[in-house]
């Protein structure tokens, strides 16, 4: 048994029962151990649920980087849905993800907001754009699980809310009003 396996195995648990019901009891089971040597990798279960969030984020935090030519409105929506689609992959992906502190990631986010910024977006508002849209998709997974399996009770004349289009509605206006900030580029 290694750190990845371990991780693995509570990303796995955590598709099957759900965060709130992730246990160091659960996975030690699960793994057939006993639960103090889960503590040989992970001193907590904070440390557990960092290292999984972590690597419940490998597939969008592995997308390659914008290039210089690239179009910045199209990359910054693209890297939006990268992001949304990697939350969507597991089960309460986005309260996993919510609150974490991508410390591993800061020179990829470095390179995000150059890109941006010599595209012409100033600075401020590329910061602030990014991490806008970061909570906006947080926010719309966050709902969209909470909805999954509400939808069948639901009564037959209340409208179902098409999950992706809302969160395209809201996508674009974010890009709307970073854009009117923008210099032209050009691109």
């Amino acid at each position: 048994m290694n750190r990845e396996t371990v991780v693995t195995e509570a990303l796995d648990l955590l598709d099957d029962v759900g965060l709130e019901t992730v246990s160091t009891r659960r996975l030690a089971k699960r793994l057939g151990v006993e639960q103090p040597s889960l503590y040989y990798h992970f001193r907590t279960k904070k440390d557990l649920l960092t290292a999984m969030a972590a690597a419940a984020m490998a597939p969008h935090a592995t997308a390659p980087l914008p290039a210089p030519e690239d179009d910045w409105r199209e990359w910054f929506l693209e890297n939006a849905r990268s992001f949304r689609r990697t939350l969507l992959q597991r089960r309460d992906g986005a309260r996993l993800h919510a609150g974490s502190t991508p410390t591993g990631d800061l020179d990829r986010i470095r390179r995000k907001m150059a890109f941006l910024v010599d595209s012409g977006v100033p600075e401020q508002d590329a910061q602030m754009a990014m991490l806008a849209v970061g909570r906006y998709t947080v926010g719309c997974v966050l709902e969209e699980q909470a909805d999954a399996g509400r939808t069948e009770d639901l009564p037959p004349d209340v409208p179902v809310l098409d999950h992706e289009a809302a969160f395209e509605a809201g996508l674009a206006l974010i890009l709307g009003g970073l854009t009117q900030h923008a210099t032209p580029t050009e691109s």
